[in-house]
């Protein structure tokens, strides 16, 4: 194991006199930046709850893995500024990778880990072994397996690689192990360890000079399970055979286990090695967070625990940098936990490594005053604000608005994610969408029954079913509008029970459904309803979309400011009103032609988001509201509120700014022109139809309607 000598914090460290006040000025500037207790906290729970809800999701359609989010997000240790991107690893648990042939098992397609003196340190090559009995595969599988000289069978990394490019098509981007298709997503495909490798074992035996980690961190870390990443050794011959082992797990427990000033320290480490220290990197070298984060590890074993506090923020920033120096020095970032692996090698050269050196002493003999150019965050100016207590304060604390935003897309995810189970139950189920819903919540409530969900899949499960009980209202009472029957009681008693999934989307579909039995009165009295509901405090989120492009109200932020968890939010969230085909005689005739959007090879140019929507309709909620009582009111004959209702519309449709803040603004577009069509004005509607078109050619219902006011061929 790689040792640091540590000089710098025996014979040069120093604290100087300005460093305890200094100290609590730059805390208090984190807190407003949302680096705090309340925002660390509702990070590492907003996306456990989010891994939770994608594994039982994927779990549910017969896909036997795991979701883990790693990373800046999950442990907290970012910040608005540093725009980190979201780190997830799936681990694909249909794959058996064994350590040694005792951990064969029979059935499954097994992996062995192999590795030789040529190999390099961290890195191993995974050997096909037959799923009938413990003997080497001899024939190749996939079509990029390898059959090296001795005639064993090697599965490529390469099969992952072309399995998710074939996946995302042109929106896949590779860095590194991930594969995504959104830059501000690093997805990694791994398989999971039967056991610990000895390369990580090594590290649970290794002579410490401190109190950290405590002894029930090693307890706890002994039971991860650590991955293997599909990540060639850059440069190896059998670059694309090898498969990197990490043990994200562990470290992820390390970083929770940290307290609010060591997770500051980490964040101001960022913020530096973002804006200062990248400056003197070549552009082909990485000084990554990772470094940082490896830094904070070592120095954490060799301060004293009462040195991490408020008033000692600003010597151990600077104690951790002294690490990076040395390291620096030294030529080499060791690994925190695999042994004998070096972090530099390939990413940072020998000339780089002298320039960071350099800089870092220099900022360390100043006292830090770098802290106060630091422009991410305005960390800087509110640095000197803070010194100044007279001072009107020129820049408002962010951590309201981050919790409004995790709120949001956490909603996204869930909501996105049922979608995921629609797509699967009406493209997969042998029983059909509504036995296979009623089959679906069944599994998931024996789950919760049996006790085998965590708190936050049991949050995940509860969501889930709840809305297929609200779809399956919907569903059963189109085919009783279809067949002309009664909706039975039990419907209304699902309707009843499932109406506060969110805000509006589950009334508002109870109203269409009253509207398209010729209940106008109750539908009229529904849409009312939501009216009042949807106030400045209300945040409007669509799965069909993955990220928010834009700042919820402040009072929902102050709302998600004060609840985080997913059951409580839904009392202020709105999501996108969803009807599926099977739910078509629950919606206006006009929504069925969102249903049939495609023309022609429409369907060929849809993203992998998108092909799990649009042969739906799905409509934003208050356009839909307005045109629910556009057409209410007018059966009513209450003509004053038939047209409010389309007044207000038609300021969303011809407001820019609104029209962007809809996630599905062409089928707001689309309801728009029908009212105009209604109204008589067949031209104006036909003119936007064709706009419309030209906005979004492919994948819009718009083509249909030109097509139906024209009777030409498209």
């Amino acid at each position: 194991m790689f040792t640091l000598k540590y000089v710098f914090f025996q014979t040069m460290f120093r604290v100087p006199s300005l460093f305890p006040s200094l100290s609590i000025v730059l805390s208090r500037g984190l807190d407003a930046i949302g680096a705090n207790s309340l925002v660390f906290d509702r990070r590492r729970e907003t996306f456990l709850h989010r891994e939770a809800i994608k594994t039982i999701t994927h779990q549910q359609q017969g896909q036997n893995v795991v979701h883990y989010h790693f990373g800046s997000q999950i442990e907290g240790t970012t910040t608005a500024g540093l725009q980190s991107d979201t780190d997830t690893l799936i681990s694909d648990n249909d794959i058996n990778i064994m350590l040694d042939w005792s951990d064969w098992k029979r059935g499954m397609i097994n992996l062995l880990m192999v590795k030789d003196e040529s190999t390099p340190t961290q890195y191993f090559l995974l050997q096909r072994v037959r799923s009938d009995e413990p003997l080497p595969e001899t024939r190749a599988v996939e079509p990029d397996d390898v059959i090296d000289s001795q005639g064993r069978v090697f599965y490529s990394n390469l099969t992952v690689i072309r399995h998710c490019a074939r996946l995302f098509g042109a929106q896949h981007l590779r860095r590194g192990p991930s594969n995504s298709s959104h830059i501000d997503f690093d997805v990694v495909h791994a398989f999971s360890c039967s056991s610990l490798p000895p390369e990580i074992l090594a590290w649970f035996d290794a002579q410490r000079p401190g109190h950290w980690p405590p002894t029930e961190l090693f307890e706890i870390a002994r039971r991860c399970p650590c991955f293997l990443v599909p990540d060639g050794y850059r440069g190896s011959p059998t670059e694309h055979l090898e498969w990197r082992i990490t043990p994200n797990l562990i470290e992820r427990h390390l970083m929770f286990s940290l307290n609010d000033v060591q997770k500051k320290c980490l964040i101001v480490l960022k913020i530096l090695k973002k804006e200062e220290l990248s400056k003197y990197l070549h552009d082909e070298c990485k000084f990554t967070t990772f470094n940082c984060k490896t830094a904070l590890f070592f120095t954490l074993e060799r301060t004293p625990s009462e040195v991490w506090t408020e008033q000692g923020l600003m010597e151990c920033i600077v104690r951790c940098l002294h690490t990076i120096r040395e390291f620096l020095i030294q030529g080499m970032c060791p690994h925190y936990i695999v042994e004998n692996v070096d972090l530099f090698d390939k990413k940072l050269c020998r000339e780089c490594q002298v320039r960071l050196e350099k800089q870092i002493r220099v900022m360390i003999q100043d006292d830090m005053q770098v802290l106060f150019n630091l422009k991410i965050d305005n960390l800087g100016e509110r640095l000197m604000q803070l010194q100044l207590p007279q001072q009107v304060a020129r820049f408002p604390d962010q951590s309201a608005s981050i919790c409004g935003i995790l709120a949001s897309e956490m909603l996204i995810w869930y909501n996105r994610h049922f979608h995921e189970i629609c797509k699967y139950l009406c493209d997969n189920s042998d029983t059909g969408f509504y036995l296979g819903a009623i089959n679906l919540i069944n599994r998931l409530s024996l789950l919760h029954v049996r006790g085998t969900l965590t708190r936050y899949e049991n949050t995940g499960a509860q969501f889930l079913m709840t809305n297929l009980l609200s779809s399956l209202a919907s569903v059963t009472s189109s085919y009783c509008i279809q067949t002309d029957q009664a909706v039975p009681q039990e419907v209304w008693q699902l309707y009843s029970e499932t109406l506060d999934t969110n805000v509006a989307s589950s009334r508002l579909k109870l109203a269409s459904m009253f509207y398209c039995r010729g209940d106008l009165q109750r539908a009229a009295y529904v849409l009312d309803d939501v009216q009042q509901r949807l106030d400045n405090s209300v945040a409007y989120v669509c799965g069909c979309r993955p990220l928010l492009d834009r700042l919820p109200s402040d009072a929902f932020c102050q709302y998600a400011l004060r609840n985080g968890n997913p059951e409580t939010l839904v009392r202020k969230i709105a999501f996108g009103v969803r009807f599926l085909r099977q739910e078509m005689y629950c919606a206006p005739a006009i929504l069925w032609f969102e249903m049939y959007r495609g023309v022609g090879d429409d369907a060929a140019h849809r993203d992998a988001m998108s092909r799990c929507w649009m042969d739906w309709a799905v409509v934003d909620p208050r356009p839909f509201m307005l045109y629910m009582q556009y057409l209410t009111f007018g059966g009513l004959r209450e003509r004053q509120r038939q047209l409010r209702a389309l007044q207000g519309l038609m300021d969303i449709c011809s407001n820019i700014e609104l029209m962007h803040n809809l996630y599905h603004p062409e089928t707001a577009g689309n309801l728009c022109c029908h009212c105009l069509e209604m109204e008589g004005r067949q031209q104006s509607a036909l003119f936007f139809y064709k706009f419309s078109r030209i906005l979004k050619p492919r994948n819009n219902a718009a083509n249909w309607h030109v097509r139906r006011l024209t009777g030409i061929q498209l």
